[in-house]
């Protein structure tokens, strides 16, 4: 490709910047310029690519598109990638690596589609050169951009490398920083590159980590956002020193087997000259206040890192503290800020003042200033009141947000009927310090809820004495407007905790709203069960790919460690770092009926977890057990739970491993084997993905095949949307099974699992 030639290109970027995105690639000399849903399609040069990725301050991605086609089946799209000349973009000994986005009943998994992507790229190299590429996780030297959209596949190249929004300064963050594009959009639409020429001012009475002011330095000083980049990939890291280095390599391209590397140097050898230029000029004041000195250590290491120490100022002080700085004269400037949104219970109320002592402050001290103000939360930016001049809806990730812009006039105070309704509140706050939560007086809703719990516990009482059960569910989405699920856990030394996973909520629900249930909720639960605060875990379950389950939540401490008692076994639990517990309480029928028939039998736990139902087995008298799974932390604590109860491990096995390889390697026969495989797996310790829908027959036939006869292996899956493909199942007897696996604490989900017993032949 010579630079003369065109080519099309696609910029993406975050929802709400097309326009601003649009705007900015044409003044970078972009031609066929097209907005689409976050994105904008244009034509240029590959010089004019080189700029994008340099000077944009809004793209995510710049992707060269190379084909697309139908999908309908998996094997359409490995042909459609086969058929590209991914010679002409990767050298024969080269690297590579594949980002696929979207599904469809074809490809049901984004990994299970990059796996795909890649076969057909490797099958093709290795039909041209013989030899295979390796699939590198960093600085691959070709990243593939593979998008399934509406059964059409789109194949791309990634220019870019890593995002854009990466500009390779920031060290050190607060607790929700911005990305640098949404930053850089926030100051465009606020007019900071006018109000910057005409000698204005900027400051941000809330910085954190700095976001918004390096950006508006960048800006300032006609500093391209990827130069940070450019130096890295080139060895020089300007203005950094002892260990901070840009925290990103440069970009996409540089390995790119089409890259002209004397186009490039031009474009950074023009980028350096401007911002010589830029940096001569006279910049105005750029300061940032916060009021946690810790962040202010970070966020002065993102400004040295940047090389803009020289332009930036940051000061420990409180938003109520608030003053127009009196070393210079600032008539005139901009005030940016992206206050906290309250996402954590209880924090609402308090930030009503913060909000409203930003406006005080700014109204009272910079009259004749503009004020923008970015907020996830358009309750709280209605507390400001100040009549907007403008509104912008934006997304800070997945949030809904708006940019509220004003002028600071002398009048413009919007008075709230609200606020005697709010003094009283703040006044019931004050008396409650103090006070536990479980002798709080209730809301109406929490009210409801309480009394639904009650009904529950009262109605599973007797069962749960009869069978002498310690942790169960008391409450699932019973009310769908209190969407979450209580699980209740009595410990053996008499202690009663409560696990209360919210579900997120729909996004149709307004998020407030939202917020306000569940903490009705947890509220209700602790006046129920008397808990306090302490004995109370809360936790929001997504929808997720793979096992995120396992992902870890918090720093594990031993006194997380809780020992509850099922069928006699004492099992440890851990209601705080993980998303699970230790246990699946929905199992509890099934580890049962396997603990009722395994005495003097041999039993294989595959996909084990913490192995619960082999040390139930070992407990009721099974002769040997092999428990397997690839985490050494749920080994580890397997292994905890058997030495709890006195079971030698000489006879009852832990095995560390991928279930599916273990399993082919397997030359050992088992009474009784238990299958419970996750949804969804692509840990990076598999070779493969593990998508249960599609490999259940091949797991199921070959554990079927180390049964001994006359044995039983239990299959479950606790995915909603499971089919069982009998036509694809060994000959043998099957029965579903999930009605009797099913105690009365989970009927009302019935959905909760999916199980069926396989019998061997006798």
């Amino acid at each position: 490709m010579s630079n003369i030639s065109a080519h099309n290109y696609f910029a993406s970027c975050p929802k709400g910047l097309e326009n601003l995105l649009k705007q900015e690639l044409e003044a970078l000399g972009s031609s066929e310029v097209r907005e689409t849903v976050a994105g904008v399609y244009f034509n240029g040069t590959l010089e004019t690519a080189y700029k994008a990725c340099l000077w944009s301050r809004l793209a995510n991605k710049i992707l060269m598109p190379l084909a697309k086609g139908g999908v309908e089946k998996a094997e359409d799209l490995y042909e459609l990638v086969k058929a590209q000349a991914w010679e002409e973009h990767l050298p024969e000994h080269g690297s590579l690596l594949v980002e696929f986005l979207g599904t469809n009943d074809a490809i049901r998994h984004t990994q299970f589609g990059a796996q795909t992507v890649k076969d057909g790229v490797v099958d093709r190299l290795r039909d041209k050169f013989g030899s295979r590429p390796d699939v590198k996780k960093y600085q691959p030297d070709l990243l593939i951009n593979a998008r399934l959209s509406k059964n059409v596949a789109h194949l791309s190249i990634d220019l870019s490398g890593s995002s854009l929004h990466r500009r390779g300064y920031r060290l050190g963050q607060g607790g929700a920083p911005l990305k640098e594009n949404l930053a850089a959009a926030i100051l465009l639409r606020a007019g900071w590159p006018t109000i910057a020429d005409g000698g204005g001012a900027l400051l941000d009475p809330m910085c954190g980590s700095g976001t918004l002011l390096i950006e508006a330095a960048m800006i300032a000083t006609d500093m391209a956002p990827g130069l940070l980049r450019a130096r890295a990939s080139s060895g020089l890291h300007a203005n950094s020193s002892g260990d901070m280095q840009p925290t990103v390599n440069g970009f996409g391209f540089e390995t790119w087997r089409k890259h002209q590397r004397d186009v490039w140097r031009t474009v950074v050898a023009e980028a350096e000259t401007r911002f010589q230029v830029g940096i001569d000029k006279s910049i105005s004041e750029i300061r940032g206040y916060d009021v946690n000195p810790r962040v202010l250590g970070s966020t002065r290491k993102n400004i040295t890192l940047a090389g803009l120490d020289d332009f930036i100022r940051v000061t420990e002080k409180d938003v109520a503290d608030f003053k127009k700085p009196t070393h210079k004269d600032l008539s005139n400037g901009l005030i940016i800020c992206n206050p906290p949104y309250g996402e954590r219970l209880g924090e609402i109320e308090e930030l009503r003042d913060t909000y409203l002592s930003l406006a005080a402050a700014c109204k009272r001290e910079f009259v004749g200033w503009q004020l923008g103000v970015f907020t996830g939360n358009k309750e709280l930016g209605r507390e400001m009141r100040l009549r907007p001049k403008k509104k912008y809806q934006l997304f800070n990730g997945t949030i809904p947000s708006e940019l509220l812009l004003y002028d600071l006039l002398e009048e413009g105070s919007v008075a709230r009927k609200e606020d005697a309704e709010r003094a009283l509140r703040q006044q019931k706050r004050k008396d409650e310090v103090g006070v536990p939560k479980h002798l709080r007086e209730l809301s109406d809703g929490a009210t409801m809820v309480a009394n639904r719990l009650r009904k529950n516990n009262k109605k599973l009482g007797k069962w749960l004495k009869q069978q002498n059960i310690s942790a169960y569910r008391v409450y699932d989405a019973d009310m769908p407007e209190y969407s979450a699920a209580v699980d209740v856990y009595c410990t053996d030394q008499g202690t009663t905790l409560l696990h209360i996973q919210e579900y997120a909520a729909p996004k149709t629900i307004d998020e407030q709203k939202a917020q306000q249930r569940f903490e009705d909720l947890v509220h209700a639960c602790a006046q129920v069960f008397g808990c306090t605060e302490q004995h109370i875990v809360t936790k929001t379950r997504r929808r997720n790919k793979g096992r995120l389950q396992y992902e870890k939540l918090s720093n594990g401490e031993l006194s997380n460690r809780q020992t509850i008692v099922e069928q006699n076994c004492k099992l440890e639990i851990n209601l705080h770092d993980y998303l699970d517990t230790g246990i699946f309480l929905d199992h509890r029928p099934l580890r049962k009926r396997i603990a009722a028939d395994i005495k003097g039998k041999s039993f294989l736990n595959l996909f084990c977890y913490t192995a619960t139902a082999s040390v139930q087995a070992a407990v009721a008298g099974a002769e040997s057990s092999v428990s397997v799974d690839m985490s050494n932390t749920y080994l580890e604590w397997a292994k905890r739970n058997f030495l709890k109860n006195g079971v030698s491990l000489a006879q009852h096995k832990l095995e560390r491993a991928n279930c599916v390889d273990w399993l082919k390697q397997c030359r050992q026969g088992f009474d009784v084997i238990m299958l419970d495989p996750p949804s969804f797996s692509n840990s990076k310790k598999m070779d493969n993905v593990l998508d249960i829908q599609k490999d259940h027959p091949a797991l199921i036939n070959r554990a079927m095949e180390l049964l001994k006869p006359g044995g039983t292996l239990y299959f479950s899956t606790n995915l909603r949307s499971f089919k069982l493909d009998k036509s694809a199942l060994c000959k043998v007897s099957i029965e579903h099974i999930t009605h009797q696996t099913l105690d009365p604490d989970f009927e009302s989900n019935p959905k909760i699992h999916h199980c069926w017993k396989f019998q061997g032949d006798t």
